[in-house]
């Protein structure tokens, strides 16, 4: 039943009473009234709410809830106190194997839904650390008079806002605390309103922020910036460009920030700018379940497309297997050669720079052929490549996604077109309490 949608000019906002059905692909609630579908974030399934209506269109409403009448068992309390204005998450309120099954239900729908296939088997979701897990993240910096001088953080939920928040319970307890301190130094600069952004790449061994400056720093605020590291005992990178110009600013002998596979014996060194999974303990079983499913063996010739700087191609190589390693990022090559070379690896690795968004029947050929075949695309999932893996194609694939939607869009193409059997998949949980959606699916032929 409904109480109405709103009230009066002025007066309090009439409620929507509703019966949660399911949750969507975001996690948010599911209801329906008067013909229509309601989306209703903040609502778990089989719960009655009460809900306000914030987006209305002809066939759908989007809601938020204002109170909750019966709680699912799945509800618990959020452990940030800025979870609901803050941006970074949005199923805190979800307890963690209720936001796994529905990442399961995600994947399986996608699959079933666009993909048109069944895998034969479900995977155990991969799982780690809820808390303090993300040791990557983007900060967008603010001088807002209004609020009293300078935020750090991410963006407020359906804003470009920053959230005003001090404390953050995703990123490492010692990253948290340094929030209000990183205001602190922000607001001492004569820059202030000129620096937008700070990346963070924390690692075991080291911290390393990267500030964005439209405007060089002036000497006293070089000295500031200094003693801020200092104190901390961070490294600071300045990034006055695009991501390639983030150069080690203090201390002036810091190296570049490294992370350990050590089940492989691997060490990986990348710019605080280049992409590297954001969860480092879900990135290490990631890659053990990869080689697993993947198998490699000594005298397998194997390609890992989209390799970046190196996170799966290394571990294959350790193998024994010799490993063609393919992405459309110069800079991100030029990394993984280096990485290579300091593992002992680069007798058994080539790279190339190749845009895989763009490849042709010929130039899969050139590459020759390959026992196994790893892929690990953005978003946009690897159609292109799928298109043209033809008859003499690997027998066994594995296809790390971060995009359900994508991985469901190409494996049609290699069942239905190329002949291959969703053999498995299931879901990895690299980003507790959001509604991302990272998965690994094998494919083989007979």
């Amino acid at each position: 039943m409904s109480r109405g949608r709103r009230g009066a000019s002025g007066s309090p906002p009439v409620l929507l009473d509703l019966t949660i059905e399911s949750l969507d692909h975001e996690g948010r609630g599911i209801a329906r009234h008067d013909g229509k579908v309601i989306f209703v974030e903040g609502a778990l399934s089989g719960e009655r709410v009460l809900a306000v209506s914030h987006r209305r269109k002809p066939a759908y409403e989007e809601a938020s809830v204002h109170s909750v009448i019966h709680e699912s068992a799945s509800r618990v309390r959020p452990r940030c106190r800025h979870f609901g204005v803050c941006g970074g998450c949005s199923l805190q309120h979800m307890d963690i194997p209720t936001q796994v099954a529905a990442k399961q239900r995600v994947l399986e729908d996608n699959l079933a839904r666009i993909g048109n296939v069944v895998p034969e088997q479900m995977l155990p979701a991969v799982v780690g650390p809820a808390w303090g897990y993300r040791h990557r993240a983007r900060l967008t910096v603010r001088d807002v008079i209004k609020k009293g001088g300078v935020l750090v953080g991410f963006h407020e939920r359906r804003s470009s806002y920053v959230a005003d928040m001090d404390s953050c319970e995703v990123l490492p307890r010692r990253m948290s605390d340094l929030l209000l301190p990183l205001r602190g130094l922000v607001a001492g600069l004569s820059i202030r309103q000129r620096l937008p952004q700070i990346e963070l790449a924390l690692t075991d061994d080291h911290d390393t922020l990267v500030l964005r400056v439209l405007e060089p720093l002036t000497a006293e605020d070089e000295q500031k910036v200094r003693d801020f590291a200092d104190h901390h005992q961070i490294r600071l990178f300045l990034q006055p460009k695009g991501p390639e110009t983030a150069a080690v600013f203090h201390p002036p002998q810091a190296g570049l920030p490294a992370y350990d596979l050590p089940e492989f014996d691997v060490r990986l060194q990348f710019s605080p700018t280049e992409f590297t999974q954001v969860n480092h303990q879900i990135n290490r079983v990631l890659v053990r379940r990869a080689m697993r499913l993947l198998d490699p063996q000594p005298g397998d010739r194997v390609a890992d497309l989209f390799c970046g700087l190196g996170n799966f191609t290394l571990p294959i190589a350790r193998s024994g297997a010799t490993v063609l390693g393919v992405e459309g990022s110069a800079a991100l090559i030029g990394r993984a050669n280096h990485n290579a070379a300091v593992n002992g690896l680069a007798d058994r690795t080539t790279f190339v720079v190749a845009d895989l968004f763009k490849v042709t029947e010929a130039q899969w050929q050139d590459w020759g052929r390959f026992d196994k075949l790893l892929i690990d695309p953005p978003r946009d999932g690897a159609m292109e490549l799928v298109k043209v893996i033809g008859a003499e194609g690997p027998r066994r694939i594995v296809y790390v996604s971060c995009n359900p939607a994508t991985l469901a869009r190409d494996a049609a193409v290699l069942t239905a077109v190329q002949g291959y059997r969703l053999r498995a998949a299931g879901v990895v949980n690299m980003f507790p309490h959001t509604a991302h959606v990272e998965s690994m699916a094998l494919f083989e032929r007979d």
